[in-house]
Formats: structure tokens, sequence, C-alpha cells
């Protein structure tokens, strides 16, 4: 008789979603390391019999993409290459009682505060030794670090709160020593992320304290670059632009979605900001830190958003110039404020908008990629791809910004900067070649 060899456990850890995500499977993976596991992470090979799957929930795209990837390893279960599929996110928090009872292939689900309880359940200990080190997934010489969890925002689209809870800073001390321990392993590149950079330090300091925060990473030496995403406009702290002015190892680069031009959209939205106002927050930024590069985000089709809506908000990305720029189109959220709207603009007509907004940043962003024609930049190279080496400027962030493509046949060491001067541009990339 047959019987199943029992494989020794090996861990693949799979993160869908944002950078806030990744970091949070990071300190899974940090953990499971230290108790001796063997774990990997988007590993490409069959070879991990435990398969953790960290899901989005943010969106409908985002969560579909997470329930075909739940599906995807529960078929692999069944098909005998797994033997244990776990679920953890922002999907498996909001909607752990739906997913249980439709997906019981799942052996658990658990949400995004309960990596003890997952840990548990892979027989690992939480080690208290660990909190703030981290092994990291992404290059070492750039690393995320969630400087808050959560948000107290009411915005009216928005489920995240109902994912992540409100809004807790990390303190001061305790980022400093693990922007220290990076730094010590190689990282030269932090980038701070929290749902709202900007609330940070209102509910243990009493006061918005970013910049005070912002002022130790820069004195951190080796540390290169500190780069800001997610910011929220109501209510900005304008001294982090003194702070950003004063240090040249803070990017001048700032990641704000704004959601929309319109005034009476941002009001339904809940955001405590109208189009004026936030003209003249854009305004005073670029004032006071002028090389500034701005990226934002906005949702086209929000419930009750009109054809004049939308040539607001159209004309306010004309008239401002992002840098960068997004669109999402708006999703229905169970339980989120908007939801008790009636979702009125129809699917094909939030992309056609998305796609005009889309179309119009392409011109803005091939117009000021052309002036940057000539002019020399230090360069971060990430990797090398199709006869390139590729890297960043201070004012784009990985995945998401331009980039700077340099021929092969120019040898540079990645994760090491370059002088570049550019001599041809795109829409969104900039060609150069390495000067001394």
């Amino acid at each position: 008789m047959k019987t199943k060899t029992l494989r020794k456990n090996k861990v693949n850890i799979v993160t869908l979603g944002c950078s806030k995500n990744l970091v949070d499977s990071e300190v899974i993976y940090t953990q499971l390391k230290g108790n001796g596991m063997n774990v990997t992470h988007e590993s490409k090979k069959d070879d991990a019999n435990v398969v953790i799957v960290n899901t989005c929930g943010f969106i409908d795209n985002a969560k579909q993409e997470s329930i075909d990837t739940i599906l995807r390893y529960v078929d692999a279960k069944e098909s005998g290459i797994i033997d244990k599929l776990y679920v953890t996110g922002c999907l498996s928090h909001r909607y752990k009682d739906e997913l249980e009872a439709e997906i019981p292939a799942v052996d658990a689900f658990f949400g995004t505060n309960e990596l003890p309880r997952l840990l548990k359940t892979l027989k690992a200990d939480y080690k208290h030794e660990l909190i703030g080190e981290r092994l990291l997934t992404t290059p070492t010489h750039y690393a995320y670090l969630k400087i808050a969890e959560g948000c107290d925002r009411p915005c009216s689209f928005c489920a995240i709160p109902l994912m992540r809870g409100g809004h807790v800073s990390r303190s001061i001390e305790d980022l400093v020593v693990e922007a220290k321990s990076l730094v010590k392993r190689g990282t030269k590149e932090l980038i701070l992320i929290a749902q709202d950079l900007t609330y940070y330090g209102l509910d243990i300091y009493k006061k918005r304290n970013l910049s005070e925060l912002l002022e130790q990473f820069a004195d951190i030496e080796g540390l290169d670059w500190i780069r800001l995403q997610y910011a929220y406009p109501a209510g900005f702290p304008m001294d982090v632009l003194d702070t950003m002015a004063k240090y040249p190892n803070i990017c001048k680069y700032l990641d704000m979605p704004l959601q929309s031009g319109s005034s009476e959209v941002l009001k339904r939205m809940r955001r405590g900001i109208t189009r004026e106002k936030t003209e003249d927050l854009i305004n005073a930024i670029r004032d006071r830190v002028p090389e500034i590069a701005l990226r934002t985000t906005l949702i086209s089709g929000h419930p009750g958003e009109t054809e004049a809506d939308f040539e607001e908000t159209y004309q306010f990305v004309e008239k401002m110039r992002f840098d960068r720029l997004g669109v999402f189109t708006y999703s229905h959220e169970d339980d989120t404020h908007s939801h008790s709207f009636e979702d009125d603009v129809p699917a094909e007509v939030k992309q056609e908008r998305a796609d005009e907004i889309m179309a119009l940043q392409q011109d803005i962003s091939m117009e000021l990629n052309q002036n940057r024609i000539g002019n020399t930049y230090k360069v971060l190279f990430d990797r090398k791809e199709g006869g390139y080496f590729i890297g960043r400027t201070q004012f784009d962030s990985p995945e998401v910004d331009n980039e700077v493509l340099v021929p092969a046949t120019q040898y540079v060491r990645l994760g090491d900067f370059a002088n570049v001067k550019v001599n041809r541009a795109e829409e969104f990339d900039l060609y150069g070649e390495v000067i001394a």
C-alpha cells in the first residue's frame, strides 16, 4: 500500500493590493523566518505546500483579483499541489463570514489585526523582539515604511476604516529605530506610507507631527531619499513643506489624492475641501517647494457626478498640470456613506471619463518630459530589463511613476545612484546617458 509522503512545510506569501499590504506581508515573512520556517514571497515555483494570500478589498477590481487568486490556490489544493491555504488582509477582514461560507476549502481566514492568531495556526510564535525588524521583499535599496495604521477621515466612498480601523500612529522612536535598521542593511530610499500621512501624530502627540518625524529621518546617515506618499489635502500641515525645502534628502515629491476637481462632488465625497481651496493649496505648495513633483489620483463617476462636474474636473487637471496622475472608476462599496446614494453613473461613462482624463494627462506628461531634455538628474537604478538599466529620479515613486532608461552598454550598478543626462522623452519615460 502506498502512503503519502509527508512534506516539510514551505510557505509562499502572495501579496495583492497596495504598498501597505506589502509591508504587512514583510512582517509575516519576518516572523515566520524568525521561527526558523522556510518562507518565500511571490514564488514562481510550485514547491511551497502552504500558501498565505494577503488580500486587497479596496475596490471592485481589487476584490475580484483577490477572489480569483484565492480560487486559483483552492484549485491547487484540490489538485494536491498545496496542502494548506490561508487568507488574510483587507478582503478577509471585511468579508470573513461570507468568505468562509462561500469558499470552505480555505483552511482559515484572518483579519488585518490577527497576525498572532495566523502565526499560532502555523505553529509559530509571535516574537516581540522582531517588532521593527523587517525582511524586505522589495530590492534592498528601497523600502516602504508604514508610519500609521487605519484612518479617521470621513470620506463617503472609502471602506478603508471598515477594514483597517481608526488612525493609529507609530511612535517617532520606534520608526527611527526601524529606519536605521533598514539603512544599515542597505536601504537608500524610504517611502513613508499611511492612509493619511498628514494626520500623523495627532493621536499620540496631540498635534500633527510629520515635520518632526521627517527631521529625525533626514539626520540618519546613509539615508539618501525620503519620499512621502498619501497626503490628505484638508488641514495639510504646511510646516512639512519648510522641512522638505530644508533637507536635500527629502524628495521634492508629494502623493496627494484629490479625488475630484468639482466642489459639488467633493462635498458629496465629504472631503472637507473645495476646488478653490485645493487650488490655493497646490499653488502654496509649489511656491514653497518650487521643484516639487505632485502626484494625485481622481475618482470618475461618483454618485451624482454630472457632465458639468466632470468638465470641471477636466478643466482642473488642465489648469493644475500635475506631474503624475491616475484615475479610478468609482466602486459602490457596502456600508460606506456613498452606498446610500444611487450608483447612477453607468460603468461605460465612468470609464470614458477616466480615459479622457488620462488622455489629457498623457499630453501634459509629454510636455513636461520634453522640457527635461538636456537636463541632468540623479537617478537611482532599480533593475535591468530589455537592453536598458531602469531607474528613477527623486520625482518618481517605484512602479507608479516615470522611469529613466539608459542603454545597458553603459555600466551602472543596480541599487546605486548615477547622474543621467536626458536626451529623449516619451509620455511616461525619459531616456539618457550616464555622465561622470
